[in-house]
């Protein structure tokens, strides 16, 4: 996603995939920077005090108040306010009832000693931290007892939420920009769902729900968000009529960011992407040189996410149609 002139920060485990994901990148014709500081610490920024930063998180995502919560607010306090603010799952059902936004039936509790009977829900429901990055945490409950049995393990001093399972017939992500204090539109993806866990992302979608959750985009927007942030969105359709429901707000930039930015620099307009488990740990073991992107064609893969095949996974953009993201998936399978 970087441009030429950009300077980069790369974990130093990931020296030994670089040779071989530029070479991947200058085949298909993808720019990006070069300019590589092999250190992912934040002290390197500093160094770099006249340029603009763009960070995964801005601020710490997790529930820990870690050292460099003060660092944050001294380069930016209003981007730092809105990230906490919003990241939680609590506030952010709160806003939208506030504002309008329609959102599923959730209960929201400063602890879980706030929780009284666990009969008053309905099943199945999601046992939700109201702090998380990546579903951390996030189970989904058929009974009281399954509650229960979470519940007894779960920390008393976080907050939480019980959210109503909804029928969704799909789930959506959509994708926004503040640039210049100004909010962009980016695009509507819809998520690739293996059960319950979210696998990936695809592109176009026919459902282009923005009035749904623009009035949190605007607020976030006002009160002073920067860059990439995301909203997840459930599809309940029925006989008469389709209903979209927000679900939480990502305030940062999330798994169909990275695959987006790139479908815009290569002009793909049709694609899906997905992360794989493959039996290697260096991209030096996958040859995938007869189905790599063709700018001609339109069509063929692009490595997104490829610092986790140290760990034996790997995202993988398929350009085409989605007969020939199929067949790409197909061959990508054989091969990993």
């Amino acid at each position: 996603m970087t441009d030429p002139n950009d300077i980069i920060q790369l974990h130093p485990d990931l020296k030994s995939q670089w040779d071989t994901i530029t070479e991947h990148y200058g085949r298909i014709g993808l720019s990006h920077s070069k300019n590589v500081i092999w250190d992912v610490s934040l002290r390197v920024l500093e160094d770099y005090p006249n340029l603009e930063i763009s960070l995964f998180f801005f601020g710490n995502p997790g529930n820990k108040v870690g050292c460099d919560e003060d660092w944050f607010r001294r380069v930016d306090s209003d981007w730092l306010n809105v990230v906490k603010f919003i990241n939680c799952k609590n506030n952010f059902i709160h806003l939208a009832h506030q504002l309008g936004v329609s959102v599923p039936l959730t209960f929201c509790f400063e602890n879980k000693a706030a929780i009284k009977d666990l009969s008053e829900f309905s099943y199945p429901c999601y046992f939700k931290p109201t702090i998380s990055v990546d579903g951390a945490g996030i189970r989904r409950c058929e009974n009281p007892q399954q509650l229960s049995q979470i519940l007894t393990t779960f920390p008393n001093t976080i907050s939480l939420q019980i959210q109503v399972e909804v029928t969704a017939s799909s789930f959506l992500n959509l994708q926004y920009c503040v640039v210049a204090s100004k909010l962009q539109r980016l695009v509507v993806t819809s998520q690739l769902l293996d059960g319950y866990t979210h696998i990936g992302n695809c592109y176009p979608s026919k459902h282009q729900p923005w009035d749904t959750v623009e009035p949190i985009a605007e607020w976030m927007t006002q009160r002073g968000m920067k860059q990439v942030f995301a909203f997840d969105v459930a599809v309940v359709e029925d006989a008469t009529q389709t209903r979209y429901l927000a679900i939480e707000c990502n305030p940062r930039f999330n798994g169909a960011s990275y695959p987006t930015g790139i479908a815009k620099k290569l002009n793909i307009t049709s694609w899906s992407c997905e992360t794989f488990k493959t039996r290697y740990c260096s991209l030096e073991n996958l040859d995938f040189s007869d189905i790599e992107f063709n700018p001609k064609s339109n069509t063929g893969i692009v490595l997104v996410n490829w610092g986790t095949i140290l760990v034996g996974k790997i995202s993988i953009l398929l350009a085409g149609t989605v007969q020939k993201q199929n067949e790409l998936r197909s061959i990508l399978k054989q091969r990993l």
